[in-house]
């Protein structure tokens, strides 16, 4: 090979007279190079490791508590069939499976059944409108009319007289912390009846459509003042849609889905996984009857409404593995999510003082809400007398539940399909688990 530099006025030429046989090598030595960083920087999905119980300091006799207790559950008829995942350090110290996901068919439940589940669906969204919120695409108390002008009309409900225009407009903070002032629609409230009327869960309206079809329904009070379970998060789901310029679901498929290894998660079933849909069934009396058939289930076709308040389907890996990513504040597997001081945000009680607890169907006394999660922030055996302090968590209409514990390095997640939503897994399984901590 013969190289001569050529002078030229506005810059310099290197030209190469190679050998034809010394081509290939030239050209991919420097382009083996120049991949070399990009290999380094992907990240390899793995599964999540797997741990004796006493490796990592629970006590397996303690344990093995859990399944008699659950059979009993299935032997009562109040189950049909259900999985429980247990992860301490960020290792799996229990995992199983009991009963069906079809009864009829006698399909067992199995690691791998995709289970509907609803409200946890919002744990994800929260944590993607605060993804946006470090990236400065949106401040948490930016007004909701910034993304969603539709909105810019907003009443407050008044027992006597007109509706009187909210003050100050909810924010991003509101609808991550339920304080805005929307509702499901779901109780015999005057405002609930606009709900029944518009219909914005609609699973054919889009999030365009279904935010349009909200603006119109007066707040049931001024925001910030009441904490208040409702379509919140829904509404969270547009203004991401909004900030991003991506439609909802493939924003959470690119940010989480794809790099967690959440495989199964999504807004359907797609046709070659349709026979994994556990069944819902609900309790009647002494009872338990089909209720959605896996195999009729609305979830197998995709929805024009990418609900972020309840719209997804999941595994207990899958979901397992996002929680951990939080447990871990923010960092699964050498990937960054979130900052640390975010997910502080969402895991510790951000309600204002006047809020002393939630409330959803009764009061849960010592029981606050952050940006995304309930937060155990008081001992008080009125309500989920177990819970530690400092415990984060939720659950889903069908009875799905989890709960993290910090201070124990400890994440639980519990799946099953029965309605209406019940606390018979979370309630059996709390006491036993912490009973099993030994160190």
């Amino acid at each position: 090979m013969t190289c001569r530099i050529v002078k030229n006025w506005s810059k310099d030429l290197i030209q190469f007279v190679p050998k034809p046989q010394k081509m290939i090598k030239i050209i991919l030595l420097p382009l083996f190079f120049l991949c070399l960083p990009v290999a380094a920087k992907e990240t390899k999905i793995k599964a999540l490791p797997v741990s004796t119980p006493e490796e990592v300091g629970m006590s397996p006799e303690v344990l093995a508590k859990i399944d008699p207790a659950l059979e009993e559950l299935i032997e009562k008829k109040k189950l049909a069939g259900g999985s429980v995942l247990i992860l301490r350090e960020g290792k799996i110290v229990y995992q199983k499976q009991f009963g069906h996901a079809n009864r009829a068919a006698k399909v067992p439940m199995k690691k791998d059944t995709i289970f509907r589940i609803y409200s946890m669906t919002k744990a994800i969204t929260s944590a993607a409108a605060l993804m946006l919120y470090e990236e400065k695409k949106l401040n948490l108390d930016d007004p909701i009319t910034r993304f969603l002008p539709e909105f810019a009309l907003l009443n407050v409900w008044q027992r006597r007289g007109d509706p009187t225009p909210a003050k100050p407009m909810p924010t991003i903070r509101d609808l991550l912390r339920h304080t805005a002032g929307f509702s499901y629609g779901w109780g015999g409230h005057p405002v609930d009846r606009y709900y029944g009327r518009f219909q914005p869960l609609d699973r054919d309206k889009t999030l365009a459509e279904m935010s349009r079809s909200i603006c119109g329904a007066p707040l049931l009070f001024q925001p910030g003042t009441r904490w208040h379970y409702g379509i919140n998060t829904d509404i969270l789901g547009r203004v991401i849609e909004v900030a991003s310029g991506q439609t909802f679901d493939a924003f959470l498929q690119q940010r989480f889905f794809a790099p967690l290894g959440m495989s199964d998660t999504g807004f359907y079933v797609p046709a070659e996984k349709a026979n994994r849909l556990a069944d819902v069934y609900q309790t009647k009396g002494f009872f338990l009857t089909n209720s959605e058939p896996g195999k009729a289930s609305p979830f197998l076709k995709k929805p024009a409404n990418l609900s972020g308040g309840g719209g997804l389907v999941s595994t207990i890996n899958d979901y397992a593995r996002f929680l951990q990513m939080i447990a871990n504040g923010g960092n699964f597997q050498g990937k960054r999510y979130l900052k640390a001081d975010t997910v502080k945000l969402m895991t510790t009680n951000q309600l204002p003082d006047e809020i002393a607890s939630i409330s959803l169907g009764e009061q849960r006394y010592g029981t606050g809400f952050g940006l995304g999660f309930s937060v155990r922030i008081a001992p008080d055996k009125r309500w989920a007398k177990d819970a530690a302090i400092g415990e984060y968590g939720w659950g889903g209409m069908a009875s799905t539940h989890y709960w993290i514990s910090p201070k124990d390095k400890l994440v639980v997640v519990t799946m099953e399909q029965t309605l209406p939503y019940n606390w018979n897994l979370e309630r059996l399984l709390k006491p036993i688990v912490y009973q099993a901590i030994k160190e």
